[in-house]
């Protein structure tokens, strides 16, 4: 069996593996509000997977693999996107830091991810749960 990493296979399927692994596990904690909240103040309605809140952690583990030092801020620059502004031009609008800063924190929290002073970065622990999970998704492509 060969070893690949996070960067050596797709990122749709690589979230979509590890969103699974994490709902399947159960120690990812999810706030009460996730079927209440809008991931972006642009958006009109809340998501509509239920299982949202695990492909957003899934994505964010993987952007802090691929940019080790990554704050809340650079997440809600990744999240962004489109603000209809009705008749005028549309502009570039942040996503939810509230969303993202409690997905660092759940992150934190089962140890996947650890706050440096250069910013979150990823543990070792991590590290070999994400590179386990691109063999798997990489062994069944």
């Amino acid at each position: 069996m060969s070893f690949h990493t996070v960067k050596d296979v797709s990122a749709h399927k690589f979230i979509e593996a590890y969103s699974a692994y994490l709902k399947r596990t159960g120690k990812l904690e999810v706030p009460k509000w996730v079927d209440l909240v809008k991931t972006a103040s642009y958006k009109e309605l809340a998501p509509i997977d239920p299982d949202w809140y695990f492909v957003r952690a899934a994505a964010v583990a993987r952007h802090v693999y691929l940019r080790p030092g990554t704050s809340v801020l650079g997440l809600r620059k990744h999240n962004g996107g489109r603000k209809n502004r009705g008749s005028r031009p549309e502009h570039y609008a942040l996503g939810s830091g509230a969303v993202d800063r409690a997905i660092l924190k759940s992150l934190e929290a089962i140890k996947i991810v650890e706050t440096t002073t250069k910013g979150r970065v990823l543990t070792s622990t991590g590290q070999r749960d994400l590179n386990r999970i691109a063999t798997q998704v990489a062994s069944s492509a």
